[in-house]
């Protein structure tokens, strides 16, 4: 008896050299073999070509026309045409280097052909022939991806053999609750639909339900890790004055949005746990997240405890410093701000403060993290656009407290279906709605020779009293080149403007103290043009700033258009984006029209992602994500929600780590090491 475990050797027909091949590919056992899905079928059914579409897929049984014409096309190439009846259907069939055809295509053959329908030219272009008619009832063919010298053929083979071996042999892998509740096909009926579908319906059923366990898998070690964690990390119960933190919401001179709200309510339940924050809020530019933040800050403080906030930059840290200050200061919270720049004398004061509990709140850049920085009672950590930091960054600033609860703030909006995946392990608060009265940024997308009509916009607003910004893209990542572009605009714009009002000049290659110099100029008001590589800070708050140029703008994510558009609109007076781009794709045009079409930060990041996929979302290299065999995030959206739900009823379901049925998905726990804490990958 041949079993599941056994190398592939065991089936008929693989000798050394193909297991060495099929072993390159990470197939070594017959049951390796069988979780090696195709990646799509050949759909043999045949067509009626009146209602096919133009450059799909089709399969025909014809007869034979006219005699086949060949035309060669040089050394071993050559071009084979022949005329058949398809039905009603008149049509030219075309393959290419297969002469052998010449005289087998004799007028009055029935052949069974299958290729490319051209509808305008009404041409097959072939891709296989079969003479006769088609007799056998084989619908569907697997396509899967191999290396090395396995062909397609011989690899079905293989994989029938193995089906065929298997037999009762293969447990079933879920509960038999979840198969009925979603009406999942078996194991077994689901390996043969995958592979070897009898029609559409079975291939659909099949990866339904290979979908949905795959992403229950994944959402179980995520769950599994962030009960463990809870249950391991133990944390500090922030028992705040609640009535103080009310008082406190009345002093803000505006009403907070519903979505700050909930937010709130949120953070502050986390804040009272015993168990360690460890929640992610993110939302769009100008929703008002610094808020939110300085009510759950003053919440520890009514405490008894101290907080901290780091920022990635001395600019954003001082924004964050002035606007917490304004706030705190007539209550009487002590607020800091330390940062690379704090002299000496009184950068010594401010630590002997902080170690006596003098200070409440401490704001700052990465010198937070040095060791000589010592709290005296660290209750509640936040790190704004937490994905600048390094993981090491975060973990020092955490461990300066007794287990502090930790809060990651983002403006970056993440796809739900991304934030549940890169960041399942954490709670995710969002902030989906903005501030009342906020005006929309208008957008526009013009084309590179309409240059004149932007540089006389900008000029209007300027006039005005307001500022402006202009992004040149990085070419290539090269600092040269990115320089020059942005040295060229500068110029031309210093040339134009010719003394009138001030050009300031920011790019990669300038250290972070002359970046900070030109920064605070634009802040100041002393740079009225400020012609930027895409350094320009997400965060920075310039109100006055009602203006945005984007040279190229079709070289840029929507995602980063989006949180570049955000250094506008920050004021009372109306503002405006233009895009300055020939896109050459539709791609590229469409993100141009997505952008002109809507404000909303979330939906453009959901746009993106369907634009660029998940890997490129966030990049490939640190995006965190899992590569899953059958799943697609951005189609399987909803799946993922149902098995994240199910993950979560299940961990903690008594049942779940007794019964039987189970077995299966504790096993798999164990051996992917969440159970002891580790990180999943």
């Amino acid at each position: 008896m041949t079993s599941i475990t056994d190398p592939v050797t065991a089936l008929k027909g693989i000798g050394k050299e193909t297991a060495d091949h099929l072993g390159d590919m990470g197939i070594y056992s017959i049951e390796d073999l069988i979780w090696t899905f195709p990646y799509r079928h050949e759909d043999y059914r045949l067509k009626d070509l009146a209602t096919t579409p133009h450059n799909e897929k089709v399969t025909i049984e014809a007869r034979v026309e006219s005699v086949p014409s060949v035309l060669y096309l040089g050394k071993n190439k050559s071009r084979i045409q022949v005329t058949v009846l398809a039905g009603r259907h008149l049509v030219k069939v075309v393959f290419f280097n297969q002469n052998y055809l010449k005289t087998k295509l004799t007028p009055g053959t029935i052949v069974t052909v299958s290729g490319k329908w051209d509808r305008g030219r009404q041409v097959i272009n072939g891709s296989s022939i079969k003479f006769g008619p088609k007799t056998d009832n084989v619908d569907f063919e697997p396509v899967y991806s191999l290396k090395g010298s396995i062909h397609q053929n011989k690899f079905r083979k293989m994989m029938r053999q193995a089906l065929d071996v298997i037999g009762d042999e293969m447990s079933e892998t879920l509960p038999k609750h979840l198969l009925e509740q979603y009406q999942l096909l078996p194991i077994l009926d689901a390996l043969e639909g995958v592979h070897f579908p009898k029609d559409a319906n079975q291939a659909k059923q099949a990866r339904r339900r290979f979908v949905y366990e795959e992403l229950l898998h994944f959402q179980l070690r995520i769950q599994s890790l962030r009960k463990t964690r809870k249950e391991n990390e133990k944390g500090i119960a922030i028992a705040y004055d609640l009535q103080k933190v009310r008082e406190f919401i009345q002093t803000i001179p505006f009403e907070l949005t519903n979505a700050q709200k909930r937010v709130v309510n949120e953070i502050c339940k986390d804040l009272k746990e015993p168990h360690r924050m460890n929640r992610l809020l993110q939302g769009d530019v100008g929703s008002g997240k610094t808020i939110v933040a300085a009510i759950c800050l003053y919440a520890a403080v009514t405490a008894g405890y101290q907080g901290a906030l780091m920022a990635p930059t001395e600019i954003l840290a001082e924004q964050h410093a002035d606007s917490l200050q304004s706030l705190f200061e007539p209550i009487g919270v002590k607020i800091a701000l330390l940062s690379g720049s704090t002299k000496t004398k009184e950068r010594r004061l401010l630590l002997e403060q902080l170690h006596n509990g003098e200070i409440d709140i401490l704001i700052g850049t990465h010198a937070l993290i040095q060791p000589d920085v010592v709290f005296s009672n660290l209750g509640f950590v936040i790190t704004d656009e937490q994905h600048r930091f390094g993981v090491e960054q975060r973990r020092i600033l955490r461990d300066k407290g007794v287990n502090p609860d930790v809060l990651f703030m983002t403006a970056t909006p993440i796809p739900r279906t991304l934030a549940i995946t890169a960041f399942g392990e954490m709670d995710v608060s969002i902030i989906d709605e903005l501030p009342a009265g906020r005006k929309e940024i208008e957008t526009h997308w013009l084309k590179k020779e309409q240059l004149n009509a932007v540089i006389s916009k900008m000029e209007l607003e300027i006039r005005q009293g307001r500022q402006a910004y202009v992004i040149c893209p990085l070419i290539e990542e090269s600092e040269k080149l990115d320089v020059q572009n942005a040295v060229e605009v500068y110029e031309q714009l210093a040339t134009i403007f010719n003394g009138r009002y001030t050009v300031g000049l920011m790019h990669g290659r300038l250290h972070a103290e002359e970046k900070d110099e030109v920064m605070r100029a634009f802040t100041e008001g002393k740079i009225d043009v400020l012609v930027s590589t895409t350094v320009v800070e997400v965060g920075v708050n310039v109100p006055n700033a009602t203006f945005m140029a984007i040279y190229d703008a079709d070289r840029f994510g929507l995602s980063q258009l989006h949180q570049l558009r955000g250094r506008v609109g920050r004021g009372q007076h109306q503002s405006y984006c233009i895009l300055l781009a020939d896109p050459k794709t539709d791609e590229g045009k469409e993100r141009m029209m997505s952008m002109t079409q809507t404000n909303d930060g979330f939906k453009l990041a959901e746009k993106d992602l369907e634009l660029r996929g998940p890997g490129d979302f966030f990049g490939k290299k640190q995006s965190g994500l899992p590569d899953f065999k059958m799943a697609d995030l951005v189609h399987d959206y909803r799946t993922l929600e149902v098995a994240r739900q199910d993950a979560a009823k299940l961990i903690y379901d008594e049942q779940f780590w007794q019964e039987d049925e189970y077995r299966y998905l504790r096993e798999m726990l164990e051996e992917s090491g969440v159970l002891t804490g580790e990180r999943i990958d």
